[in-house]
């Protein structure tokens, strides 16, 4: 299993834009194949700093959903609301693997 961390810097002044770009891509995700494990949005602490994290049984699995991502009228629309609504000034893509209980 491979598991994908996302770390935004996001517009303070437009969480609410944020959080329904979220919203838009958690049944994409699944959609695909993965399990998104949700978006977190700032509460205390820093306030343009948002995260989301999900994962995919494999990182081919991960590149085939990017890569029918980029041929998805959904997916392409959510890419465009955030361009449209500049909610998002940065963000940056981790891979790990997750570790569970015996």
């Amino acid at each position: 299993m491979i598991t994908c961390y996302l770390r935004y810097v996001v517009d303070p002044y437009k969480l609410a834009e944020f959080e329904h770009y979220g919203k838009l891509w958690i049944p994409l995700v699944e959609k695909f194949g993965g399990t998104h494990h949700g978006y977190f949005l700032p509460s205390e602490g820093a306030n343009n700093i948002a995260l989301a994290m999900f994962s995919f049984p494999s990182l081919a699995l991960y590149e085939d959903y990017r890569a029918r991502s980029m041929e998805d009228a959904q997916c392409q629309a959510a890419f465009q609301y955030a361009t449209d609504t500049r909610c998002i000034i940065s963000y940056e893509r981790s891979f790990f693997r997750p570790v569970f209980a015996a």
